[in-house]
Formats: C-alpha cells, sequence, structure tokens
C-alpha cells in the first residue's frame, strides 16, 4: 500500500522531493513482531538525511534533536517520538535493504536528470577505497594493532559526478576485487596505481571492462609497437607492450602505456582504450581526481564518517544515508540553481529550512508563497 507522506516545510520537502515516487515501490519494512514500528523507515531516512545535512557529530545529538527541536520533532521525528536505545537499534539492525533500493533509484533518477560531461570519453567510473576510523570496540573493523577502521569501496561516475555503488570491509579489505563488482561491461574503470594488477587488466579485458590504470614508473615493458607523439605535447611516450616479466606476471593481452608530464611530475598509465588519443587518456586519468575531491567534501561538510553506528549492518546503513543525502543535494542543486554541488548552496539550504522552522518567510514573496500553499495542498 502507497505510504503517504506527512507534512514538512517548504525546503526540506524540495530536497526529499525525488524520494516521493520511490517509497511508494520499494520493499515494505515490516515489524518483526505483533508491535507497530516505532519508527518506520520514512522515519529512518527522514532522520539520517537530516543528521547529514545539518553535520550533527554524533546520534546522540541527533537524539536530542529529535526530542528537543520543535521542528525537527514535528517534521522528522517518528509520530511519539524515539527512544535513543529505539533509534540507535533500529539504524543497526533495520532497513539496508530498503536504503539500497532507494540509493539504486535515486542514482538512475539523478543519471537521466544531471548533465553527461566528457561524453567523447566514454562512460568513465572512477573505483577508490576511503578508511573510516572506528572504535576499539569494533573488533570488526581490522586494520592494525591499536587501531580499528573500516573502509568503504565506491564507484564515482566521472560523468555525472555522483556515486554509482559502494561497498564496507575491515580498513585491510583489499580494494582491487571491488573493480569487477563497481564498473559496469562497456565502461571504463579509472584507478590508481594500487590497483595495478597484470592478470585483472587481462580478466578486465576478456570481460568487457575497459580501463585506466596509473602503474608504476618502472614496471617493465616489452614493446610491439611505438605509437608517435605529438610534438609540444605534455605526452612522451605512447606504445602497445606486454607488462610485466615473462614467467611470472607478464600481460596475456596486450596493453597501451602512455607517459605524460603534468605539474612537473611524469606519470606512466595502462589502458585498453586505443580509440582515445594519447592526450585523452591523459586527461581520462587526470579526472581521476574527481572521486578524492567526493570524498574529502562528502566527509567535510556531510559529517559522513562521524559514526552513529558499531556493526557492519549500521555502518552501511549510514554510509547509504550519506550518499543518498549526497544525491538528493545534486539534484536539488542542479534543479533550483543549475549548477554542481557545493558549500555554497548547501548552507543556504541550511538557513532556509531553518528559517522556516522558525517560522520566517519573506514578506511580499508571491511565488514564495505560492508555493507554499501548492506543496502543502498535495499533503
Amino acid at each position: 500500500m502507497p505510504r503517504t507522506w506527512r507534512p514538512c516545510r517548504v525546503s526540506f520537502r524540495k530536497l526529499t522531493r525525488p524520494l516521493k515516487k520511490i517509497l511508494p515501490v520499494i520493499t515494505p519494512l515490516l515489524s518483526r513482531g505483533n508491535r507497530k514500528l516505532k519508527m518506520t523507515f520514512e522515519d529512518e531516512l527522514n532522520a539520517l538525511i537530516y543528521f547529514h545535512l545539518e553535520e550533527h557529530d554524533s546520534g546522540r545529538e541527533l537524539v536530542q534533536a529529535l526530542k528537543e527541536d520543535d521542528f525537527v520533532r514535528e517534521y522528522i521525528a517518528p509520530n511519539g517520538g524515539i527512544e535513543k536505545s529505539s533509534f540507535f537499534e533500529a539504524v543497526n539492525s533495520r532497513g539496508l535493504t530498503q536504503l539500497m533500493e532507494v540509493f539504486d533509484a535515486l542514482r538512475q533518477e539523478a543519471g537521466h536528470i544531471l548533465p553527461k560531461e566528457h561524453e567523447e570519453l566514454g562512460d568513465l567510473v572512477s573505483v577508490d577505497g576511503s578508511l573510516i576510523d572506528a572504535t576499539l570496540s569494533m573488533a570488526w573493523a581490522d586494520y592494525r594493532k591499536g587501531a580499528k577502521k573500516a573502509k568503504v569501496h565506491v564507484g564515482f561516475s566521472i560523468n555525472r559526478s555522483i556515486p554509482q555503488r559502494i561497498f564496507l570491509t575491515d580498513g585491510k579489505g583489499d580494494e582491487r576485487p571491488f573493480v569487477e563488482k563497481i564498473v559496469m561491461k562497456g565502461q571504463t574503470a579509472v584507478t590508481d596505481k594500487y590497483y595495478q594488477h597484470h592478470k585483472d587488466f587481462d580478466l578486465w579485458q576478456a570481460g568487457g571492462i575497459h580501463f585506466v590504470c596509473r602503474i608504476r614508473e618502472h614496471t617493465r615493458k616489452k614493446v610491439i609497437r611505438i605509437n608517435n607523439v605529438q610534438e609540444g605535447s605534455m605526452v612522451f611516450y605512447d606504445a602497445v607492450a606486454y607488462l610485466g616479466s615473462q614467467g611470472l606476471n607478464r600481460t596475456e593481452r596486450e596493453v597501451r602505456v602512455v607517459g605524460y608530464r603534468a605539474d612537473g611530475k611524469e606519470y606512466w598509465v595502462a589502458t585498453d582504450r586505443h580509440d582515445l588519443t594519447a592526450e585523452q587518456i591523459a586527461l581520462v586519468y587526470k579526472l581521476r581526481w574527481n572521486i578524492e575531491t567526493f570524498f574529502a567534501w562528502w566527509k567535510r561538510h556531510l559529517q559522513v564518517y562521524h559514526l552513529i553506528a558499531r556493526t557492519p549492518y549500521g555502518v552501511m546503513v549510514q554510509m547509504l544515508g550519506g550518499l543518498i543525502t549526497y544525491l538528493l543535494l545534486a539534484i536539488y542543486t542542479h534543479e533550483t540553481y543549475g549548477e554542481k554541488v557545493s558549500i555554497g548552496r548547501v548552507r543556504e539550504l541550511r538557513i532556509k529550512i531553518r528559517n522556516e522552522a522558525a517560522g520566517i518567510t519573506a514578506r511580499g514573496d508571491e511565488c514564495h508563497r505560492d508555493e507554499m500553499k501548492g506543496l502543502y495542498a498535495k499533503t
């Protein structure tokens, strides 16, 4: 049965509007017993979005806001409120399936709405891992003696500037196997030199996964042919070769190797993309930095790594909540301003939500009043 949306202030409702058509068709979250859920999935999702949007430092701070902040209590918190124990129990044990479905649907929606950049370079997906500081009580988050860390493995669409897929492991989790889980046939994986593995280069080509991967400068190469390099180009090397030592780790399939200089530094890149110029290959690898920018922005401005959960299940719930918040912001800033996500626009949104929460509206703004009337009439 379709769920009805509770009334909400204009700006927060506008931010979450894409969820309106997604929530009715996802797997229902049912109570495990005869008792009614104290926190519906919609309540849990709204709380996670609000947590990241408002940069809360802890789950305790969020629970306090759910109890004491008039706006949050009325429009975000479950009917009748929520106790701390019930909130953390919900985050650590319920809603993961539904969050994954929402993320997948929202990712597809964003893919239709957001403009596609660098289309001439193909479908580019940067793959990387990012460490999350964990507490010593999180025994599953193995890293090293005296330190616990988890790791998220993310695929980031360079063309749309949005996350595509996510996986979670302990801090020592190997990153290379996730390329085949994240990147689809026909897409191009763009990776740093940690992902250099010659057997994987063969497997990716056999499976139809393209790649642009930085390699170590002194990687052995058996050159098959040398391609011409344009005079005055940043590219100083372009060849087709087998990588590695014969009898040890040599690739079975030939790869293209491009060397270029940027900012006084030399880069060596291996790829199976023969359809692009050497300069385009260099550009593709330079665009890999977009995922580093995403991780830094996501961590700093949405406080995603301030963990409110301690179990693998709960940490994944929070990571998905953070990704969903980012996707909503990407859609919101594009539709409202025709721009990419920026901290300036996010801060404007936060101010609008707080002003509306305090009952402050711009007098004489007919458009704003009409929007409010129209939105409330639909709830």
